[in-house]
């Protein structure tokens, strides 16, 4: 068996068979779909039986409802394939997605390919990928049977995960060629998440105790000091602080948050010029009020500039 997809189910009954059948209908075929039912009430147990009485390939998995990271655990550890791809079960894959993805992995002896035109070209090495950039070796993973998908953490549970493998291994290649198709809907985790501000931000704290867990047992704060600070960037400030709608009192406390781990572990001095101009500001500031003042100075900054170019007259070559 060479891949194992992993695909957790909660009321997606209405993709589900969208989803299966983009796995059944792939170029390369040596592949298992793990199918975990995270006790979801709609009729999605249905489907998946539908469906592994037409595909041995295809198994199944019921559990009572502990939340996506539990089941992509379970999924995980039930997999057979040399490599492990997790997917969700209301999204789908372009007919070559794995057959491109695992010709990365074994032209480049992989440990992780990441996936994607955009997480494969467009970014330097990551220093987080989402569920569906992901094509993991499965030796990799039971050699690290302490790194999983952290519970009940959501949002960045993809994140953690990924960022600690990331630090463990330089055997990492890209598949640009990978194409995945994600689906917005009204029901999507996504959605509900960004909408509840209080419990995204009582979390937060609990993923710093992850990562000084992790970065005390393997001793990496001097040698990928760099690596979290740009997860930092990438989490807590960029996909949080930035783009969630926190108040003013909400954005305080987390700017606070982020400092205080920064400041007890000296991550400042890694800032660089890889790092986002907004960033870098956000790490020079002193408090909250502060970097407002310095984004409101640099936006003004940027909007001047911007017109000047526009207003500036064209050379004339006659």
């Amino acid at each position: 068996m060479k891949i194992s997809i992993v695909a957790p189910i909660y009321n997606t009954g209405k993709f589900l068979p969208e989803c299966i059948d983009s796995v059944l209908n792939q170029t390369f075929q040596d592949w298992e779909l793990i199918l975990v039912n995270d006790g979801s009430p709609d009729n999605s147990e249905e489907i998946c039986k539908k469906y592994i009485k037409k595909d041995k390939r295809i198994r199944y998995f019921y559990q009572k409802n502990s939340g996506v990271s539990v089941a992509r655990n379970l999924g995980i550890s039930k997999a057979k394939g040399e490599y492990v791809f997790c997917m969700d079960s209301d999204d789908t894959l372009d007919s070559r997605f794995i057959e491109t993805s695992y010709d990365v992995a074994i032209k480049n002896d992989s440990d992780i390919v990441v996936i994607g035109d955009w997480f494969a070209c467009r970014l330097p090495r990551p220093a987080a990928l989402p569920t569906c950039a992901m094509l993991l070796r499965k030796s990799f993973l039971d050699n690290h049977k302490n790194i999983r998908y952290p519970i009940g953490i959501q949002p960045c549970e993809d994140g953690l995960f990924s960022h600690q493998l990331l630090a463990l291994t330089d055997k990492i290649a890209f598949n640009p060629m990978g194409i995945y198709n994600y689906r917005e809907h009204e029901n999507g985790n996504h959605i509900a998440i960004n909408k509840s501000c209080e419990k995204v931000l009582k979390q937060i704290p609990q993923w710093f105790e992850i990562l000084e867990k992790f970065y005390d047992k393997y001793d990496l704060w001097d040698k990928h000091g760099s690596h979290l600070l740009k997860f930092i960037e990438h989490e807590p400030f960029d996909f949080r602080f930035r783009s969630m709608p926190f108040s003013s009192d909400q954005k305080e406390f987390l700017f606070k948050i982020i400092h205080d781990f920064m400041n007890k572990h000296n991550l400042r001095k890694y800032r660089n010029r890889k790092l986002s101009k907004r960033f870098r500001l956000f790490l020079l500031a002193s408090s909250y009020i502060k970097y407002e003042k310095y984004i409101c100075i640099y936006n003004s900054i940027v909007k001047f500039l911007h017109t000047f170019k526009q207003r500036r007259p064209e050379k004339d070559n006659t």
